[in-house]
Formats: C-alpha cells, sequence, structure tokens
C-alpha cells in the first residue's frame, strides 16, 4: 500500500480502528459504558473530520478499486451521522435489560465501516465485500437481545433470507464478469456499452446476470415481493436495532444500487428501470396498505419502511430515464428519511425504557399528558413521514415527484401514484397522533427518566427535520453535486 493509497483509505481505516478500540476499551474497563462510549463519539467524530479532509479532492486507491468523490464523501457522513443517533438513543434501551452497550457500539461499527466501504466502491468485488461488512453484523444486532423469543425469531430470518439474497447476488456478479471478462464498474461499463451498440436485443445470459443482481438488491432494500423478512425482523429486534435496520443497511443498500445500476449498468438504463418502476409500485403499494392494518406501531414503521422503499425507487426510475433530478431526489430523500425514522424509533424506544413496555397503540395514549416533549417530537416526525409541509419529509417527497413528472412518459401516472399512496399512508401515521393526543391511557402509567444522550440525539433529530424542511437548498446542493459525480 502506497501513501496516497493510506490516505484514500483513512476514513474507512479510521472506522475499524474506532471499533476495535472499543472492544480493547472494554477489557480494560469491563462492564462500563462511560469510557466505550467517550471512545464511540470521539470516533466517529475523528471520522468525520477524515471522510471531509480526503474528500476535499477526489482520488482512487488500490489500483482504482476504491474511489472517493463527492457522491462517497456524502454518503460517509451520512452513515457517521446514522451511528451516531443510533449510539445515542441505544443505552437507555440496553441498559435496563443487561445488554451490553461496549458489544453494541463495536457491532455497529464494523457495519458503518462495510458502509462505506460500499459508497467509494469501484470494482465489483469490492462491492460485494463492503455489502457483506455491513450485513453480517446486522444478522447479530437484530438478535441481540437473545433471551427474548421474538428477536432471535427475526434474527434467523434475516439472516437465513439475507444469505440467500447475497448468493444470488454473486451469482448475477459472476454472470457481468464473465460477460464483461473485468470486475472495474469503469469497465464493466465500457464493456456493456460495446456489447449494446453492436446488439440491438439483452442476451439471455446478461438478462439473467440482470435478474439475478436486481433480485439480490430487492432483498437487501426490502422491496416487495422481496420483503418478508422485514416486519418480524424489525418487530422482534430490539428497538434502537430496529432503528439502526430502517435506515442504515437501506441507505448502503442505496449506495451499492447507485453504485452498479447507475454506474456499472448504465448502457442497460432502458432494461432496468422498467424493472424497477415495476419494483417501485408493487413496493409501495402493499407496504402501505398493509401498513393500515397494524396495530403494533414497530411493526407499521417496518411496513412503512418498505412503502418509503418504493418512493426512492421512484426516484431512481427517474434517473433511468435521464433525469438527474432524480438522482438528486434520491439523495435527499434518502437524508430526510434517515432523521425522521431514526426519530420516531428513539421515541419508540424511550417509551420502551421501562421492561415490559410494548410499542403497541395503546402505549401512545394520552402521551401527550404524560410527556407532552415526546409527545410533541413525534408528532412532528410523523408528519414528517407523511410529507407535510414544511418538513424534510415534503421535500424528500417533492423532488422525487417533481423529478417523474418532468421525465414524463409511464413516470407520470407512477409519480400520480406515489401521491395517493403517500395520502393513504397518512392515515395510519396521524393514526397514532389521535391515540397520543386525543386518548386515555389506561390506568396509571409511571413516566420516566430520560438520559442527556437521548434528548441529544432527540434535538439533532428534530433540527435537522425541520431546517431540511425550511431550508432544503442546504442539503440540494451537496446532494446535486454528489449526484453529479455519478460516472
Amino acid at each position: 500500500m502506497i501513501f496516497s493509497d493510506a490516505v484514500t483509505l483513512a476514513p474507512f481505516v479510521a472506522a475499524i480502528l474506532v471499533a476495535a478500540t472499543v472492544i480493547v476499551v472494554d477489557f480494560i474497563f469491563p462492564g462500563r459504558k462511560v469510557p466505550a462510549l467517550l471512545v464511540v463519539f470521539g470516533g466517529l467524530a475523528l471520522v468525520a473530520a477524515l471522510v471531509a479532509l480526503v474528500g476535499q479532492t477526489e482520488a482512487t486507491a488500490f489500483s482504482g478499486g476504491y474511489t472517493v468523490d463527492p457522491l462517497t464523501t456524502f454518503l460517509d457522513m451520512l452513515f457517521v451521522i446514522i451511528v451516531g443517533l443510533t449510539m445515542a438513543f441505544a443505552p437507555d434501551y440496553l441498559e435496563p435489560r443487561g445488554l451490553p452497550v461496549p458489544e453494541f457500539a463495536a457491532i455497529l461499527l464494523f457495519a458503518m465501516s462495510g458502509a462505506m466501504l460500499i459508497a467509494g466502491s469501484a470494482d465489483l468485488l469490492v462491492l460485494f465485500l463492503g455489502l457483506e461488512l455491513m450485513v453480517l453484523p446486522g444478522y447479530v444486532l437484530a438478535g441481540y437481545h437473545k433471551t427474548d423469543g421474538y428477536s432471535t425469531e427475526g434474527a434467523i430470518k434475516y439472516f437465513l433470507l439475507g444469505s440467500f439474497s447475497s448468493a444470488i447476488f454473486l451469482f448475477g456478479l459472476a454472470f457481468v464478469w464473465g460477460i464483461t471478462g473485468t470486475t472495474s464498474i469503469a469497465g464493466v461499463s465500457a464493456a456493456l456499452s460495446q456489447i449494446v451498440a453492436g446488439s440491438s436485443t439483452l442476451s439471455p445470459a446478461l438478462g439473467l446476470g440482470l435478474a439475478l443482481l436486481t433480485t439480490g438488491v430487492a432483498f437487501k432494500i426490502a422491496a416487495v415481493p422481496f420483503h418478508y423478512w422485514t416486519p418480524d425482523a424489525y418487530q422482534g429486534s430490539p428497538t434502537p436495532v430496529t432503528g439502526y435496520l430502517s435506515v442504515g443497511p437501506k441507505v448502503g443498500a442505496f449506495a451499492l444500487i447507485i453504485r452498479l445500476f447507475a454506474e456499472a449498468l448504465g448502457p442497460l438504463t432502458m432494461d432496468w428501470s422498467i424493472v424497477i418502476m415495476v419494483l417501485s409500485v408493487l413496493t409501495m403499494t402493499l407496504g402501505n396498505l398493509v401498513a393500515l392494518t397494524q396495530d403494533n406501531v414497530k411493526r407499521m414503521l417496518a411496513y412503512s419502511s418498505i412503502a418509503h422503499t418504493g418512493y426512492m425507487l421512484v426516484g431512481l426510475a427517474a434517473y433511468g430515464a435521464g433525469q438527474l433530478m432524480g438522482m438528486e431526489g434520491l439523495l435527499f430523500y434518502g437524508a430526510a428519511y434517515t432523521f425522521m425514522n431514526l426519530g420516531a424509533f428513539a421515541v419508540i424506544a424511550a417509551l420502551q425504557r421501562r421492561g415490559g413496555v410494548t410499542s403497541n397503540l395503546s402505549t401512545f395514549a394520552g402521551l401527550i399528558r404524560r410527556e407532552p416533549a415526546l409527545a410533541m417530537l413525534m408528532t412532528l416526525f410523523l408528519l414528517s413521514l407523511t410529507g407535510i409541509p414544511p418538513t424534510a419529509g415534503f421535500f424528500g417527497k417533492f423532488y422525487v415527484i417533481l423529478a417523474a413528472v418532468e421525465a414524463g412518459g409511464w413516470l407520470t401516472p407512477l409519480a400520480v401514484l406515489m401521491m395517493l399512496n403517500a395520502a393513504v399512508a397518512a392515515f395510519y401515521y396521524l393514526r397514532v397522533v389521535v391515540y397520543m393526543w386525543m386518548r386515555d391511557a389506561e390506568g396509571e402509567i409511571p413516566v420516566m427518566a430520560h438520559g442527556r444522550l437521548v434528548w441529544t440525539g432527540l434535538a439533532v433529530a428534530t433540527v435537522l427535520t425541520i431546517v431540511l424542511g425550511l431550508f432544503p437548498s442546504v442539503l440540494l446542493d451537496i446532494v446535486g453535486t454528489a449526484a453529479a459525480a455519478i460516472g
């Protein structure tokens, strides 16, 4: 490894070293969360600083296998924020249940390093290694509460289906590698351009490879009909883990889709964009319809997460139709969804600090009278998830829909369907608000004290949800630069 490679890889290497340091600190101070948390937040600050520093110039490492460009920088920063917010919300939930915080932090940091590797991948093999490094810790986190049967069940389903999807995805990569003769993303794109230029139809081998790749990534983003693992994994996981799984692996999987489909398979845009549109229709519609029937808020948000995947796929479809705004909308939506969804799960985790508290709708009854601050924050996050202005969620939906309308053709009815789905989603989001503000709690429910980290994390999520709604141009300039960097 030469010096320039070491500099380019500095944020990724730093993330791994921080995770290793957390493990060492836990050996030195066993069972104590404060030293581990100091390392975590100090390490995340260091990683963020390195991301900003290295991201000032575009560079590559390992003979072009890893690249740093504005898209890498944007995604790496988003991953750091996701892990930082998750770690702010987690200790208050984990400690009362006897779940070790340092181990949780180390696993989460290793998952972050995998997501960062995906963001900078310029080679198919590096892309797959990053994917596995991101999802393997997720399986462990889903079953982190190992004495809880629901957590174990959800983790097993997540692991089995995740393993199958990884194998399917790898077979697809092998087909593309065999046809193009290279694993370089730029090389694959160039080879496919020549193949497409010499043929008016998609060859059977290339079509099969594309089908396998699409199936593999559809599992990772929980697109219908490959979503079966999501509700059980989300409901069974410890609530901070559910919050992380709903945004971290999802954003990481979309980073993979961007690197693979938008860059490597760019010449096949006309072929995969049709499939993306179909997946978008099925995913947003089924996700919202099933969410309507849920009385458990965690499970409802799981199906809601599926629906939001469908919305983000609209942006990808618009990009496939030649609208750069579609990619900008996708990246903006990913960031906005991160803050509002993590905030919603943070409120649920805060309410569940006392053991035995469920995430059923009845738990939220009369919350405005017991804990008005949490009720108001939950209302804000749910309104943002609904897409009510002026929140981040509104502008996320607005830019994705606008890109679809600008693209025209079949994307125009897709944009209309997305608006109808958003209207349907308002019912189950606002139902929680009705319970919090207009229903009385059954019996006396003691009010729990919440730690400073929880309030700090909620403050950050709240500010970002509001600021991106009032001043979306703050992020639009960044995502515009990131989207323009896609080759």
